[in-house]
């Protein structure tokens, strides 16, 4: 009953932190500032995968006095 408890909380907080990939690619340059381009001729690339979160509607905090 235990394990089951676990597994049903674990998938629940899964799928509440779950958040969206999104893969961003910008181009190589080396020291001088131009592009670096491979054997083939094609500009290389460094690409990297960010988390995309979901950003929550609330209310406004209150100005004070």
């Amino acid at each position: 009953m235990k394990k089951v408890l676990t597994v049903l909380l674990m998938t629940f907080a899964l799928n509440v932190y779950a958040a969206e990939v999104k893969e961003v690619c910008h181009d190589k340059v080396d020291k001088a500032g131009k592009p670096v381009t491979g054997k083939d001729g094609k500009v290389q690339q460094d690409c990297k995968k960010i988390k995309i979160h979901k950003k929550l509607e609330g209310t406004e905090v209150p100005v004070k006095k």
